[in-house]
């Protein structure tokens, strides 16, 4: 079919073009996110038609090609003129207003097309309230701005839709997009569920922690939630489903897991890289600061499905459905990944950009690749695999493309119009300069906002809005931005709107609403720790062995006590006294003060070890 045929023309196209870019450096600012975002809405309006399959298609391939045509005149037009618009500044012309709006209407409706209607909307808000928010009330007012002053803010400089957001996306997340397609496609996925089997297969509850381990390590490559059930999903839930696994507790597992990787470190759904720019800190330090929230939400995760395995008896993996040490550790399933993030590691080290580490962690996967097959697969058949990778890596960046472009958009009225400072002013007024109301409001608006977006768009919105308000009464900008992202991320999993819920449920065929309030109990630690995050800075890693180990002593308690208290798991047998015992180490962990984490763990240890007594004297 010829739609198949373009569609695979411009994602490898695309795939190649990030290589390219990669491996030699990025063109000039406005001309490499131009060109970027000419090649993504075309291949989006490919894998995107609008009608397909229906009577009307005709007309909507009418639109698809105006909408394409719109496109690639607006970002043609950036490429010519590039010198002038970066050195004279030029005022908008009726063309500049007209290729503004074409492209705008573009990237908001694939947008609507990928994700759905609510993204779309809030980025028209934005547009609407700066052109007419001069007619509001109140602290919301601004002085107005005409069309043609939005338009030469969005279209001819860097702060509108050719922003920061954009560049990451056509430069930083495109190369680690490419390089995760590429390693799955190169042996990696099947790497990964064979590590996530062999490890938690034999376990109570293996089939869970099956899909939590595989989940979490494809999490962190695919950087979308939603899409990580999707694929390991339909692996995962049936096999839970076939070992008499309650249908909502499988989708919720899946769903859950697939969340979890998006916090965690290297890529974290992309954010790190928006986080590091947007914050002006490096990349690394971005990493650093998330590892140890992300081990505490994993295992917190392990936690809670062992325990509830033990209590409703979760059937195990049979060890025949098991593969064995020697398969997964051979070199061909293992030398590709440890090549590719070797040469990540090295291009980090060197020094060089994140796009020049990814492009070196390719090679060595490339390299690892070729020698590994060599006498299995033909040429070609090596040759098909990247080619595939290539495909897949440009299709997956359509959604990622668009998302930032249109945020970015929303971005630049939210500075504009600052209404930024207004809300963060208004939210900082409501809490009276308390911290902890601070945190509970921005926590709630975030999961509101968050609620529909994807990991990255969802983070880059409470990013702009709501992290100054946590830097007004004095919280650390690095542990702001972390706290903001990490509750626009659950948000997938927190209802109404709980889109990661939906998928595994409609995978498990069950009703969402069972699914949702196990997803919640599943992911309860993960509503604790950012708090932890403003209490403790050795959360982030920071502050010396000493600050380090009482967050790590806080994090193991909310670990261990929250589960349990779930679970309904007891400790000394007598359900008033187990309670007490789990209220008052959960309150203590989250307590700020130095000694109270290792009191509270003191705690936990001194009930399970009286329990333990008690039950030996009675046997």
């Amino acid at each position: 079919m010829i739609l198949d045929r373009i569609q695979r023309g411009l994602a490898i196209l695309v795939g190649a073009f990030v290589l390219y870019t990669a491996a030699t450096g990025p063109f000039e600012g406005l001309i490499q996110r131009a060109l970027f975002l000419a090649l993504v809405c075309s291949l989006g309006f490919a894998v995107y038609p609008l009608g397909a399959g229906r009577r009307w298609r005709p007309l909507g391939l009418a639109i698809d090609l105006a909408l394409v045509a719109a496109t690639l005149a607006a970002c043609t037009y950036v490429v010519v003129n590039y010198d002038r618009i970066m050195t004279e500044l030029p005022w908008a012309t009726t063309l500049d207003m007209a290729l503004t709006a074409g492209l705008v209407l573009a990237v908001l409706e694939l947008g609507r097309r990928t994700v759905g209607v609510i993204f779309p909307v809030l980025v028209l808000i934005g547009l609407a309230y700066a052109l007419y928010g001069n007619h509001l009330t109140g602290p919301l007012r601004h002085r107005g701005f005409d069309s043609a002053f939005v338009t030469e803010t969005i279209f001819l400089g860097d702060l509108g839709i050719w922003g920061m957001l954009t560049g990451v996306a056509a430069t930083v997340i495109a190369a680690f997009v490419l390089f995760g397609a590429l390693l799955l496609h190169t042996g990696g996925g099947q790497a990964f569920m064979d590590v996530a089997m062999r490890l938690g297969g034999r376990q109570p509850g293996g089939a869970a922690k099956i899909a939590t381990i595989a989940s979490g390590l494809f999490g962190m490559i695919s950087g979308s939630a939603v899409a990580n059930v999707a694929t390991t999903g339909n692996f995962t839930i049936p096999m839970m489903i076939r070992l008499g696994y309650p249908r909502p507790f499988a989708a919720a597992v899946e769903a859950v897991a697939s969340t979890g990787g998006q916090i965690a470190p290297p890529i974290m759904g992309a954010a790190a890289f928006v986080m590091a720019e947007i914050l002006g800190t490096s990349y690394v330090t971005i990493i650093v600061a998330a590892i140890l929230p992300a081990m505490l939400f994993y295992l917190s995760v392990f936690m809670t499905v062992h325990f509830v395995a033990l209590r409703r008896g979760l059937a195990l993996v049979p060890e025949a459905e098991l593969p064995e040490w020697k398969q997964i550790v051979a070199p061909r399933r293992v030398l590709p990944t440890l090549a590719a993030l070797g040469g990540l590691g090295i291009g980090i080290w060197l020094g060089r950009s994140i796009a020049t580490a990814a492009f070196y962690g390719i090679l060595g996967l490339l390299a690892a690749f070729v020698v590994t097959e060599a006498g299995r697969l033909s040429p070609w058949q090596m040759a098909r695999k990247v080619i595939a990778g290539l495909e897949d890596a440009g299709r997956g960046l359509v959604i990622i493309g668009v998302l930032l472009a249109g945020a970015q958009v929303l971005v630049s009225m939210i500075n504009l119009t600052g209404v930024g400072v207004s809300l963060s002013s208004l939210i900082v007024s409501v809490a009276g300069d308390s911290t902890v109301m601070v945190a509970l409001i921005v926590a709630f608006v975030c999961m509101i906002m968050g609620m529909g977006l994807p990991t990255t768009a969802a983070y880059v919105l409470v990013a702009a809005v709501l992290a100054p308000a946590m830097t007004a009464v004095g919280i650390d900008p690095l542990a702001a931005h972390l706290f903001v992202f990490y509750f626009a991320t659950i948000s997938v999993i927190t209802p109404p709107v709980c889109v990661a819920v939906f998928v595994g449920s409609g995978i498990a065929n069950t009703n969402w609403l069972p699914a949702a309030g196990e997803a919640v109990r599943l992911g309860a630690v993960t509503y604790l720790v950012p708090f932890l995050l403003l209490v403790y800075p050795g959360m982030m890693l920071q502050g010396g062995p000493l600050a380090i180990t009482e967050a790590v002593a806080a994090g193991l308690v909310l670990v261990l006590a929250v589960p349990a208290l779930l679970a309904g798991i007891r400790i000394t047998g007598r359900r008033g006294i187990d309670l007490a015992l789990y209220a008052g180490a959960i309150g203590l962990a989250i307590y700020p003060h130095p000694v109270t984490p290792f009191v509270a763990l003191a705690l936990l240890v001194g009930g399970h070890q009286l329990g333990r007594a008690q039950r030996k004297a009675l046997a």
